[in-house]
């Protein structure tokens, strides 16, 4: 995202002089800091929500709280504001890693596709803005990275998956 480029009346602080400039700068932060600490998701529920979605004619049962005065003084008919909310969602990666995982066919073995698969959703959840986490179990839950944003993160993860060896030993199976 681009930062808005300063105007004329701006001080070497960042803070304009003029009274309309101040808040359309202090709404350009407003919307970098949603962009950057919101989820990339739009909730289908509508309601006070981050972003706004359109203004209407108010209708019998409107919340009168969300009446937008401005429009309302200009048409002479109530109108109300909407907003849409936005979730940040998480997403905890479980893999498999026990013995079973060291089985393949055509050159790859499964811990290898699952690597490469919780990483492809790693980053894709990153990208999005989300917070991504990872639990490791064989038998037993072995290893646990609990939920962060960040792409540094996520290649922790990736590293983390890559470099797991598993503490039991595999099981040996008494022979038929």
């Amino acid at each position: 995202m681009q930062r808005p480029a300063p105007s004329r009346g701006a001080r070497a602080g960042g803070a304009a002089r003029d009274p309309a400039t101040g808040a359309a700068h202090r709404d350009a932060h407003a919307r970098l800091v949603n962009s950057i600490f919101g989820g990339e998701y739009q909730s289908v529920f509508r309601g006070q929500g981050m972003e706004f979605a359109e203004v209407r004619e108010y209708q019998p049962g409107d919340d009168v709280r969300t009446i937008d005065w401005n429009v309302t003084a200009r048409t002479g008919h109530p109108h109300v504001k909407k907003h849409v909310e936005e979730r940040e969602l998480t997403l905890l990666l479980a893999l498999d890693m026990s013995g079973s995982e060291q089985f393949g066919t055509r050159g790859r073995f499964k811990g290898e596709l699952a690597a490469e698969l919780a990483a492809v959703l790693a980053l894709s959840a990153v990208r999005n803005n989300d917070r991504v986490g990872l639990l490791i179990f064989t038998d037993r839950v072995e290893h646990v990275v609990p939920p962060r944003k960040g792409r540094r993160h996520v290649l922790r993860l990736i590293r983390d998956v890559l470099a797991f060896q598993p503490a039991a030993p595999a099981p040996t199976w008494p022979r038929a």
